[in-house]
């Protein structure tokens, strides 16, 4: 059983978030970082039985930023 899951975390093209498990299976998505940490919960949810569920879900907010040379 695994204490923790990491997700790497960006804003998506299309507008809103993405976040991807390292290590594991599990993509999602939603509008606002509000509606991300509910979407990955569920995610969690669905891919780990009850038993074998994470205690503990760490996202890690990947930001690029341009700027002139």
């Amino acid at each position: 059983m695994t204490n923790e899951i990491i997700f790497a975390v960006q804003e998506s093209p299309e507008g809103g978030y993405e976040a991807r498990a390292l290590g594991f299976s599990i993509f999602t998505q939603a509008e606002s970082l509000e509606k991300l940490k509910a979407a990955v919960r569920d995610a969690v949810s669905c891919h780990f039985g009850e038993n074998q569920k994470p205690q503990v879900i760490r996202l890690h907010i990947v930001k690029d930023e341009v700027i002139p040379a």
